[in-house]
């Protein structure tokens, strides 16, 4: 018997934990789980296969990770989750598998740093090194771009996406795609500038953050059409502006329309 897995946690045979993994009391592995190497899983979670869950991620207590998408069209088809490392996930945290409808996967990157009661729903896409504060929720098929942070009770429509290094603030409502950089507020959300703060923290200089506040500029404050405003950033990103070039690749691939 593993030292590390208690007498009173429920195991199916044909779950995978490493050796140097832990699980905590009354939690229940089911069939299809690997977790990898220092993981650990507190006590009274469950773990719902197809689910795999990289190296030295912390799971707190009454989690449910890996259950059956919330979708009425679900069918009972072989979907998974699949979990980077070194994320943390509190307590209470909801994370759904795919469904066929999409890639038939939900994706947890790496570093991510997840509170109470969030929720995130099939088929999402979530980056590394992202926060989701307490009871943030992501419906399905929402990709959520590295570094964003999600105030509490966010709640983000299917099929929206935000930005690598985006706000938004606690209660925000997302029903459209928030630009990377950008801060967002309200119900429904509105840009509010952009996360100078957070990008001051993450090393980047006052050059680089000048440039983004003149790419929000264009977008947000020139009265440019959209189709008007993505002219101009490109012309700025044909002299080379790596920031800038990342908000352009978001618009060019934004199908429910950007929060303007």
């Amino acid at each position: 018997m593993n030292p590390r897995i208690h007498a009173s946690a429920l195991i199916h045979p044909e779950a995978r934990i490493d050796a140097t993994a832990t699980v905590g009391p009354f939690s229940i592995i089911g069939a299809g789980v690997e977790i990898g190497a220092g993981s650990s899983v507190g006590s009274h979670c469950v773990i719902e296969g197809p689910t795999r869950i990289g190296r030295d991620n912390r799971i707190h207590p009454h989690s449910v990770i890996g259950g059956a998408p919330q979708d009425k069209k679900y069918a009972y088809e072989a979907t998974a989750l699949e979990i980077g490392d070194r994320n943390t996930i509190r307590e209470f945290v909801t994370i759904n598998r795919g469904t066929a409808q999409d890639l038939g996967v939900t994706r947890i990157g790496s570093d991510n740093w997840i509170m109470a009661y969030v929720h995130i729903a099939h088929d999402c896409l979530v980056g590394s090194h992202v926060i989701f504060a307490n009871a943030a929720s992501l419906a399905g098929h929402v990709r959520i771009d590295d570094h964003a942070i999600l105030g509490g009770f966010t709640l983000v429509h299917q099929f929206c996406q935000i930005g690598a290094h985006a706000f938004t603030s606690m209660g925000a409502i997302i029903n459209r795609d928030v630009p990377p950089f950008v801060t967002v507020a309200g119900n429904f959300a509105e840009p509010k500038g952009i996360n100078s703060e957070g990008l001051k923290r993450r090393g980047f200089d006052s050059a680089r953050i000048m440039a983004i506040k003149r790419a929000y500029k264009t977008l947000y404050k020139s009265g440019l059409s959209l189709a008007d405003a993505r002219t101009q950033l490109a012309s700025v990103v044909a002299t080379g502006a790596p920031d800038v070039a990342l908000l352009l690749e978001f618009i060019d691939r934004s199908e429910r329309s950007l929060i303007r």
